[in-house]
């Protein structure tokens, strides 16, 4: 039997093909098949380059929304350290946890009121999105990553002492205090972002010494209904008033300042 000689590559199959058609050489020539649709170039001048990048962490938490009605987001899952300091109410710490859980963030709590996150903790489970609740002192490592996110809550009272578990790579550390203490100071110099509910008038007065607040901002803070936070970050200032789901309300209650 003999086999016919391969054409050699790169060669014109229709070229093969002696005798064929002319019209299947063209077609052979050209493919066979509609024509795709035609698009425009898309094309970036080299002075745009350097705004391409992709975005971490620019998603997280909504938190609630700010005064023009828009959601305010609270980023948690990072890949630098980010310390978060909330004076205000336990409700309103819970709620953030909560929804941090919700979008895949393992939460553990290093509390001295077990029974106050214990509700919480057991809606939620222990898993991948999950939360734990430990002693103070007593928080394990946490193994955070990429692709396992976590958020340490710190409520540890008016004096919590200083964490074993610390804010790194993917792990955020959010501290609440009650109200203003003499640890205050220092936490607020160590937060990438400060938190603060309603207080007493002088607190207010400190606050703003601490954070830089305008006048007007000091003198908002005694009059904050509950669930409203003015948030502070450098220089940026926003009010955001936390409104819980009805599942939230179902498992927290009604926002509230005082616990």
């Amino acid at each position: 039997m003999t086999v016919p000689p391969t054409a050699p590559a790169g060669s014109n199959s229709a070229a093969a093909l002696p005798g064929a058609d002319p019209g299947i050489r063209t077609a052979l020539r050209r493919g066979f098949g509609l024509l795709g649709p035609r698009h425009g170039r898309h094309t970036l001048p080299a002075v745009d380059v350097d705004m391409l990048a992709l975005p971490l962490g620019d998603d997280g938490v909504v938190i609630g929304v700010d005064a023009q009605g828009r959601s305010a987001v609270l980023g948690v899952s990072r890949p630098t350290p980010y310390d978060v300091l909330l004076i205000g109410g336990l409700w309103t710490a819970q709620v953030i946890a909560l929804r941090a859980a919700a979008i895949g963030t393992r939460v553990a709590v290093e509390t001295g009121r077990a029974e106050a996150w214990g509700q919480l903790a057991q809606a939620l489970g222990v898993g991948p999105s999950g939360m734990a609740v430990h002693d103070v002192g007593r928080v394990p490592p946490q193994g955070a990553s990429a692709g396992s996110p976590v958020l340490v809550v710190r409520d540890c009272g008016m004096r919590p002492p200083r964490g074993r578990v610390v804010s790194g790579a993917w792990q955020s550390v959010l501290t609440v205090l009650p109200y203003l203490s003499p640890v205050a100071p220092r936490l607020i110099r160590q937060a990438r972002l400060v938190g603060v509910q309603r207080v007493s008038p002088d607190e207010a007065v400190q606050i703003g010494r601490s954070v830089g607040l305008s006048r007007e901002d000091v003198e908002s803070l005694p009059t904050l209904s509950d669930g409203v936070t003015l948030w502070c970050a450098d220089r940026a200032r926003q009010y955001v008033m936390t409104q819980a789901t009805d599942v939230e309300t179902g498992l927290l209650g009604a926002a509230r300042r005082i616990d």
